[in-house]
């Protein structure tokens, strides 16, 4: 148990491998509530291809609730690890009893605005009359489900960073598992449609909330959550909120691109741009799971020995996040590039979805392996508690870069091409700035600590 939880012993590379294996499993497997949602509604016959665009009309939505999550969710695991490693456990547990506190308040927030503002909300991010109606049967039903949504993303985080990996993949794939057999079960035998699809992403997502929260009440965890723990703490509540703002602004500027995007593309290409999209994002989704996964694993060694004072450790936990990191990318920009179509086809059948997707798969992906970079010198400061630079990074790509590029390329003469245009000028700009700012502060200054 010891050794299991103690990441200041043992090679650097296999803590960080021994973390990023299952979560990546877990990451994979957590995109398939949506991803297998998307598939089988894509192959609904002749409404598959606008009800793909409805689902993708959610998105921003859907974005939002995972902001919450990563702000009091995954914002304090971090703070977490540090502290276990400099052998803090009661401030450890403090940060999860609050974190767990404000999660499941945004959850309860976020469920009664959701329902409130769905209409004026899904219009203003591109909704046509006929794609409407999709969207908002499928979170009428979704809503319900998002405190678990909230809690099952945020909290896992806990379960990781205590060297239990395998538990938080587990907790993820037993609710995906149930999310894969109620799928069919709900839209085409009990012909539910759309409806069944959000059903059953609800239940999986109560299944592995429950999972995760019997973990970190039980005994097998080193630190565990308390209901003592969960009154709120000011000062923890702050410094909470302050590095989670990071990861937040990442998930909210997501949110701002995807508004941006599906109203741009509603004006220059219709429906069925929109379409594209979606589908895109679901390939991008798949692609950027393993790097997720690596820098998912790291955060909580470098923390750890970051708390612990073994800054070398610190030093080669970061390089290998990079070099783990833009390996991937650079194999994923080959698979998408030379295999388009075959991408496409997994999500819908139409013919001419496919045909006006694949040349702008081809473009949104050009210079994805800068993407490496950003997610390493992102990771890094926060990792290491820096909220300024984590927070400014997290601006920098999708709001002073993509949002502007997306609303003023497609104005000056490339059409919808402009608007997948934008993501691979971010990846270069956003993830060598991110990467060698992050060299030149907290990376330098580990090296003179002693």
């Amino acid at each position: 148990m010891l050794m299991q939880n103690d990441f200041s012993k043992g090679p650097v590379w296999k803590n960080i491998i021994s973390q990023a294996v299952p979560l990546t499993v877990a990451q994979i497997v957590h995109l398939l509530y949506n991803v297998v949602d998307r598939i089988y509604i894509g192959h609904m016959g002749e409404e598959g291809s606008m009800a793909l665009t409805g689902v993708g009309l959610t998105f921003p939505v859907l974005t939002l609730i995972m902001a919450f999550a990563a702000l009091f969710g995954m914002g304090g695991v971090p703070l977490f690890a540090i502290e276990r490693g400099a052998g803090n456990d009661g401030k450890a547990a403090r940060i999860l009893g609050n974190s767990v506190t404000l999660s499941f308040g945004a959850g309860v927030i976020l469920t009664a605005l959701g329902y409130i503002f769905m209409r004026p909300a899904l219009f203003a991010i591109g909704a046509s009359a006929e794609s409407y109606k999709y969207a908002a049967e499928y979170l009428r039903i979704y809503l319900a489900g998002t405190v678990f949504s909230v809690l099952s993303t945020g909290l896992v985080g806990y379960v990781n960073a205590q060297g239990f990996p395998r538990v938080g993949m587990l907790s993820v794939v037993i609710g995906c598992a149930v999310n894969i057999a109620l799928d069919p079960l709900f839209i085409f035998t009990f012909k539910l449609g759309i409806s069944g699809a959000a059903l059953a992403t609800v239940i999986s997502q109560a299944v592995s909330t429950a999972l995760v929260l019997a973990f970190l009440f039980g005994k097998r965890a080193a630190v565990r959550l308390s209901l003592h723990n969960m009154r709120p703490a000011r000062s923890i509540v702050a410094s909470i909120s302050r590095l989670g703002a990071s990861n937040f602004i990442m998930q909210a500027t997501n949110l701002a691109v995807q508004v941006a995007c599906n109203s741009t593309l509603q004006l220059y290409g219709g429906d069925v741009f929109v379409g594209v999209m979606t589908v895109t994002n679901s390939i991008r989704e798949i692609f950027t799971l393993p790097i997720n996964g690596i820098v998912n694993g790291a955060q909580p060694v470098i923390s750890y020995n970051y708390g612990a004072r073994e800054f070398k450790r610190t030093r080669e936990a970061i390089n290998f996040n990079t070099l783990a990191g833009s390996a991937f990318t650079v194999f994923a920009w080959l698979v998408v590039f030379l295999f388009p179509a075959l991408w496409f086809g997994i999500f819908t059948d139409d013919a001419a979805l496919t045909a006006a997707g694949v040349d702008m798969l081809r473009i949104y992906f050009f210079g994805f392996v800068f993407m490496a970079l950003q997610f390493s010198g992102q990771s890094a400061f926060q990792a290491l508690g820096d909220a300024k630079h984590a927070i400014f990074f997290s601006l920098l790509r999708k709001v002073i870069i993509v949002v502007p590029l997306t609303m003023l390329l497609p104005r000056m003469g490339f059409g919808v091409k402009g608007v997948f245009l934008a993501e691979p000028i971010s990846n270069v700009i956003g993830g060598l700035a991110s990467y060698l700012t992050m060299r030149g502060t907290v990376y330098k200054r580990l090296g003179s600590k002693t």
